[in-house]
Order: structure tokens, then C-alpha cells, then sequence
């Protein structure tokens, strides 16, 4: 099975490189009913609902930008396999220049660090919004989950100290990428644009988890985003956005192949694989 897929825009490469996959429970949706989940589901006649963990490879400018890094051994044994989609993608830790999160959760960072906390890709400059990183150093949580979580965003934001550039949206990380400002999910949540010309790709990281429900019915939330209603309008617009274009994208958790469009469907929409 390849764990890679690729586009281009203009000069600039992006590699999708799956990490692993699993799958999610209705009881993650909150405030959707599990008939509407089971119908959603039977009309794409599929019976459970599946996602995947995506990192990616951005080639631009003579750079190597990896953006995420997988959850490695968090979640069992069918997650962990960056390094397999990076070999298979030709590119080994230190030919990675830039290592871009896209927030600090733990299916998005803990591949960059060895089980001990020392830095995986030791010549890659950290990337993260500002506001991501000042929420997980200095929040104060009283939920374990939440603490656990912030343990390891400060091991990342310490593994990579000395290297890390904090930015906003519309920032340029490499040559020809923008960051892009995704608020909800977590409060300084981002994605990326790719653009050359009329050519655009939209990284929209972790708007959705679900496609087949998210794309179907962009009401629907998970329980992971810290501020559901900014999630959702932050979904609603994207998607929008990236259907009146006509751009090409890609996220943190879309099925494989997972680069394609959108396509309108009633008050939704459907992933066009390409």
C-alpha cells in the first residue's frame, strides 16, 4: 500500500504522506443524533467512520517543509508510520528544512519527538502560530486530557527551542506558502495556501475529521474542537471557499486519495478525488 500522493502547483511540490488511520465513534459528535450519522453513513454506503492522519511534504524555493508529524505510537499499532511515507517519498529527517504545525495537538506533534522528548528532524526550524503557542505555555487546564496534552506541546515547544518562528496568518513559511488562519479547532489553529496563478491548494488541517459526515452536513462538530462554534463557522467558510475556486485540497484527516475538490451537494458537499 503506498502512504503517499502528490500535486503540484506551479513549481511547488506537496507530498500527502499517511501516517496511519483508525476510526471514530458517533458519541465524538456531540449534539448530532446517531440517526442522522448511520444515514449519512448508509447514503455513502460505507459503515463506520474512518479517518486518517496525514503529515505533509512541501518542496518550494530550494526548502523541504514537513507540515504535522503524526501521533507515532500514540494510538496503536495502525498509526505510527511516518517515517515509512517519508522513505517511500524519498526524503530522509535531515533533508527537512521546516516543520510546520499546524496546531499542537498530539496526533499532530508527537512524531517530531523521540519517546524521551529530543528533537526527530534536527535541522528544521519549528513553525507555529502565536497563538497556539502561547495557549498550550501558559493556559491553565483543570480537564487530565487537556494537561496531558499541553505536557506534550511544551516537550515539542522545548525539543525545538532556540529554532521556532511564531506567526499570524498570512505569514510566508517557505517560498510561495502562506500561512492560513483556521480558528476553533484549537485557538490558533492554522492551514496553509499554495498559489500560482489561477493554481491554488488549500491545506484546511483540522476543520474536518470526518469527511463523509463534515463534507455531507458541514453543521456537524467533534468533540476535539476547544470552540465548536468558531470550528464550525471556520468549516463553513472554507469549504465554501475552496468549492467557488475550484482549489484544490487536502487536511489533517482525509481519507485517502486525499487530494482532490469539492463539489456541491444540496446544503454540502462531495470530495471529488485529483
Amino acid at each position: 500500500m503506498s502512504r503517499i500522493n502528490s500535486t503540484k502547483v506551479g513549481d511547488i511540490e506537496i507530498i500527502a504522506l499517511t501516517d496511519g488511520a483508525t476510526q471514530f465513534g458517533a458519541e465524538l459528535f456531540p449534539g448530532t443524533q446517531e440517526a442522522e450519522i448511520n444515514s449519512i453513513l448508509k447514503n455513502a454506503g460505507i459503515e463506520n467512520i474512518d479517518t486518517n492522519f496525514n503529515a505533509f511534504i512541501v518542496k518550494s524555493g530550494g526548502d523541504t517543509m514537513l507540515v504535522d508529524a503524526g501521533p507515532r505510537d500514540l494510538f496503536g499499532e495502525t498509526c505510527g508510520f511516518l517515517g515509512d511515507a517519508l522513505a517511500e517519498a524519498g526524503i530522509a529527517n535531515d533533508d527537512i528544512t521546516h516543520l510546520y504545525f499546524t496546531h499542537l495537538h498530539p496526533d499532530h506533534i508527537a512524531g517530531a519527538l523521540t519517546k524521551d522528548g529530543q528533537a526527530v528532524f534536527e535541522k528544521a526550524q519549528m513553525i507555529v502560530s502565536e497563538a497556539d503557542h502561547k495557549f498550550w505555555s501558559s493556559e491553565v487546564f483543570t480537564d487530565e486530557t487537556l494537561i496531558q496534552w499541553q505536557g506534550l506541546a511544551k516537550a515539542s515547544i522545548a525539543a525545538y527551542a532556540g529554532r521556532t518562528e511564531q506567526i499570524k496568518d498570512g505569514d510566508t513559511l517557505i517560498k510561495g506558502i502562506t500561512a492560513l488562519n483556521l480558528p476553533g479547532h484549537t485557538p490558533g489553529h492554522m492551514g496553509f495556501r499554495a498559489d500560482d496563478g489561477s493554481d491554488s491548494f488549500v491545506h484546511v488541517g483540522d476543520i474536518a475529521h470526518a469527511q463523509t459526515l463534515q463534507f455531507t452536513n458541514p453543521e456537524i462538530g467533534i468533540a476535539f474542537d476547544i470552540d465548536m462554534d468558531t470550528a464550525r463557522a471556520t468549516r463553513k467558510r472554507t469549504l465554501d471557499m475552496i468549492a467557488t475556486y475550484g482549489m484544490k485540497m487536502s487536511g489533517g484527516h482525509m481519507l485517502q486519495p486525499n487530494i482532490g475538490t469539492l463539489k456541491r451537494a444540496g446544503s454540502g458537499y462531495t470530495f471529488v478525488k485529483g
